[in-house]
């Protein structure tokens, strides 16, 4: 039996990491688990979480990964396909660079719920345009009512 496990973490973009580990540790929906060489066969579901393990020299290394799938076949090869994945030594330095991360998102996100109402505003008032050329007397009232 192998002493060690061989970890292999990747997105549709690229291989995040591919390295020799002594033990690995993850989280799916039941809770946190950890794998050894030997692990039986499993696949599971990963949320978004953090993966560690621990080197043949005691380092342990950290991957905050945004959810996925975990294989462990063979009882020595542990693999994860995830949608994004972010690498990090340090685990307090990885923190915060994904919530600088997480912050970005959702100042993107507010970004572009503004601009989608002002774009479904300009249409609405576009719209109204056209319907007043027409010469929709009872239209044009109705609009007078409510910019009032």
């Amino acid at each position: 039996m192998t002493r060690t496990l061989r970890l292999t973490i990747a997105t549709p973009e690229t291989a995040v990491t591919d390295s020799m580990a002594c033990k690995v540790r993850a989280m799916d929906e039941s809770g946190s688990f950890g794998i050894l060489p030997g692990h039986t066969d499993l696949l599971t579901v990963l949320p978004s979480s953090l993966v560690r393990w621990e080197d043949e020299q005691g380092t342990r290394h950290y991957c905050a990964v945004r959810g996925g799938v975990l294989t462990v076949s063979g009882g020595n090869h542990v693999a994860i396909a995830c949608r994004r994945a972010r690498l990090g030594d340090d685990l307090h330095a990885l923190e915060a660079e994904i919530e600088a991360e997480r912050a970005s998102e959702e100042d993107a996100e507010r970004v572009a719920r503004v601009k989608q109402a002002q774009m479904h505003a300009r249409a609405v008032r576009q719209l109204m345009r056209y319907l007043m050329r027409d010469g929709d007397e009872g239209l044009s009232d109705i609009l007078a009512e409510h910019q009032a």
